[in-house]
């Protein structure tokens, strides 16, 4: 169960007397809980404030669906199962689970003395360049899969369609005469005798004795046949008709030579982005779950302010319920903050909007409540 709820209510004399009333009225095995710690951070006025409870919002949704979006190209670069790409979904080297119940401030990145409004923007503008970023990787490199992903199925699947460049060889044909040529014919196996019985006699003017089996897959076999050019479409024609299908292909060695090395080409190009691009996505999932926490932490901290009032005193807690006593856990926790709010019984169902009270979530409890799910992967 990887969700957790990030709820702050007033402190009592002390904060740490918030933290003891929730420890002593938790039920047994209703969650596991950490306090969440959120730094002094500057205030500002209260129009600010109430302004950056919506910005903060919207700021929220979009750094989670930059972080989604990067775990889930990891998925698919990684082309792996769900453990291995877990693995690599890390914050600053630490599991989600770990780096969320730990939280401390970045104060290298995040410098508190700079306004809420100043810390929210310097966040917008990073997950702006990850968003961008990963837009121009990812481009380039569904380009190059996709490029090599055409050329591998032209070297696969049914004789009928799948290229022949690998499968023949420049002796399999009467080339450079004015008057000969060499077709390639696709005969299903159930009809190698009748092929054999009637080659030579589809049209006039086929080299008795010229047809040579040069490959076979499950269901036909390729054939060749040397015949005179003027017969040509008419040998085509009847060999429709009897089901015999005669392929589109010239031999020229230059192409051929030209296809081989483009496809060795593009697995080495995808050899040598793979790596690098492991490693970016990896930097910057880090960076954009990061930047989404302290965003979390922005709003507690803004919405305890505007709920509770100042001077700042709440305490910011982290617990994470057990799925089985999620119901029982909201039980609990509104009759122990019932008292801060009388209006709020629970879950509010008509979508309202209240400058500075985030509502729109539907959600709204007598605490400051805020839902971080960790699962990122939307595995198919």
């Amino acid at each position: 169960m990887t969700e957790f709820w990030l709820i702050s209510a007033p402190g009592e004399k002390t904060c740490q007397q918030t933290w003891d009333k929730l420890m002593a009225a938790r039920n047994n095995n209703l969650s596991t809980n950490n306090k969440f710690n959120i730094p002094d951070l500057k205030v500002g006025t209260l129009d600010v404030l109430v302004g950056l409870s919506d910005e903060l919002a919207k700021l929220d949704s979009f750094v989670e669906s930059v972080v989604k979006k990067v775990s889930q190209y990891m998925a698919d670069v990684l082309e792996d199962t769900k453990d291995k790409v877990q693995e690599n979904l890390l914050a600053n080297g630490v599991d989600l689970v770990t780096y969320i119940t730990r939280f401390q401030w970045d104060m290298a990145k995040y410098p508190i003395k700079q306004s809420l409004k100043n810390i929210s923007e310097i966040i917008a503008k990073q997950v702006t360049q990850i968003d961008n970023d990963l837009k121009a990787r990812a481009s380039a490199y569904n380009n190059l899969k996709g490029n090599l992903h055409n050329l591998e199925r032209k070297n696969a699947g049914s004789l009928l369609t799948r290229s022949l460049a690998d499968i023949v060889k420049r002796e399999d044909f009467v080339l450079d005469s004015e008057y000969l040529i060499t077709l390639l014919v696709v005969v299903p196996k159930t009809n190698y005798i009748e092929w054999q019985k009637t080659y030579e006699t589809l049209a006039e003017m086929v080299v008795p004795r010229s047809t040579n089996l040069l490959f076979e897959d499950q269901e036909s076999g390729l054939f060749s046949v040397t015949l005179f050019r003027k017969a040509m479409d008419d040998f085509r024609h009847k060999a429709r008709e009897c089901k015999f299908t005669v392929r589109d292909f010239q031999y020229n060695e230059e192409e051929m030579k030209a296809d081989k090395e483009e496809m060795t080409r593009l697995s080495t190009d995808k050899k040598k982005q793979f790596g690098p691009l492991v490693r970016w996505l990896k930097v910057n999932f880090s960076e954009g779950f990061i930047a989404w926490i302290h965003i979390k932490a922005l709003r507690v901290f803004v919405e305890s302010v505007l709920r509770y009032g100042l001077p700042v005193n709440f305490q910011a807690m982290l617990l994470q319920p057990n799925k089985k006593n999620m119901k029982k856990l909201r039980e609990v926790l509104y009759d122990l903050y019932k008292h801060l709010d009388s209006g709020a019984t629970g879950i509010i169902d008509v979508a309202m909007d209240i400058p500075g009270l985030n509502l729109s979530q539907q959600e709204y409890y007598p605490y400051v409540y805020y839902k971080i799910d960790c699962n990122l992967l939307d595995f198919k």
